[in-house]
């Protein structure tokens, strides 16, 4: 049986902000862009999120809610490395980690570098290892499987530790609302709940016909979920499938000649990426969002992949031609590369 932990730094970048700046410490703290240039918060610390204040809020309405709120530039450069530190931890208990993003990861500790075999305490010593090395907490699920794990990271946050032994599996089932399923958002959860489906265990039994049209595709996994089942390995090293870079602006673009210079220049930074990754891109597309928050995207799949900067800029410009950017004012650019192959595939 797998031994699967699931491990959650507690507001990572606010933390880290908080630990840096003792002045920050018990207070309000968000980290995003400023109010006036159109900024969202990246991440809220505890005391933020007591007045509603979340991730991906637009920072003046974040404002609204906590008057008191201090807001702090985000510093990735910083961020990155103590989220290196903290996967180094990990690495070091067992070579199966999978990172999700900066502050997360899953850890198969069915063996470890500790011999130990019961995963709680593993987890238990990963967390004070964190604290001491990091002075940040982190939260932790242990459980079965990875849908488990994750679930029972956030059951105790901030600093917490939730345990699911398999005897332990169905009752905590019980307890979870349906949007704890992967894929339920807000939208597809007032689907369900518009069926009488409110509570995890009720997509069991519900309807496949009902449950089809409502979720699509979607609807035997998470009724596999829901009988607390997930078969998916913890995988050390993720495929890397797609390479961005998209900014969002403080004024609207309505000068072409200034949009094509931000497309060219982010087709640069996908070039640098694809190169530092040894790949290179089949497919190049183009993300543009009005100012009425409308968003479209363009691609184009190239007959040889190519990862040269001067070719994915050609054609992310060729795609302006097929949007309205420029006549119509844009709040949001992006240009990506995806149908990622090896280097040595492409034949570079």
């Amino acid at each position: 049986m797998q031994r699967i932990v699931h491990l959650d730094m507690d507001a990572f970048y606010a933390s880290v902000e908080q630990r840096d700046a003792p002045a920050l410490r018990g207070r309000p703290v968000a980290v995003g862009g400023r109010p006036e240039s159109r900024g969202v918060v990246a991440a809220a610390s505890y005391e933020a999120r007591a007045f509603g204040v979340r991730s991906a809020m637009p920072m003046a309405r974040a404002l609204r809610l906590c008057p008191e709120l201090v807001v702090v530039p985000p510093d990735f450069a910083k961020y990155k490395q103590v989220s290196q530190q903290v996967m180094a931890l990990l690495r070091a208990c067992t070579e199966l980690v999978e990172p999700l993003s900066l502050d997360e990861a899953y850890l198969d500790v069915t063996e470890n570098a500790w011999g130990e075999p019961y995963a709680s305490r593993v987890a238990r010593r990963l967390k004070e290892q964190i604290r001491r090395e990091t002075g940040l907490t982190a939260s932790a699920g242990v459980a079965p499987n990875k849908f488990l794990a994750k679930v029972a990271s956030a059951w105790r946050k901030p600093d917490g530790l939730t345990v699911i032994s398999p005897a332990r599996v169905e009752q905590f089932l019980q307890q979870l609302p349906v949007e704890a399923l992967w894929g339920v958002g807000p939208v597809t959860a007032a689907k369900l709940r518009a069926l009488g489906i409110s509570r995890l265990v009720q997509v069991r039994t519900a309807d496949p016909g009902l449950l089809r049209r409502a979720v699509g595709a979607m609807a035997e996994e998470l009724r596999e979920l829901a009988s607390g089942r997930d078969e998916r390995p913890v995988r050390a090293h993720r495929e890397t499938k797609s390479v961005s870079s998209e900014n969002t602006y403080a004024q609207d673009l309505t000068d072409l000649a200034e949009i094509r210079s931000e497309v060219a220049r982010m087709a640069e930074e996908v070039a640098e990426v694809l190169v530092r990754k040894r790949l290179a891109a089949r497919t190049v597309t183009l993300k543009v969002r009005y100012a009425g928050f409308v968003t479209v995207t363009r691609s184009h799949t190239l007959s040889v992949p190519t990862r040269e900067p001067e070719r994915i800029a050609a054609w992310a410009l060729q795609l302006i031609t097929r949007t309205q950017a420029g006549p119509r004012p844009v709040r949001l650019l992006g240009v990506g590369a995806h149908g990622l192959v090896a280097e040595e595939i492409a034949g570079f």
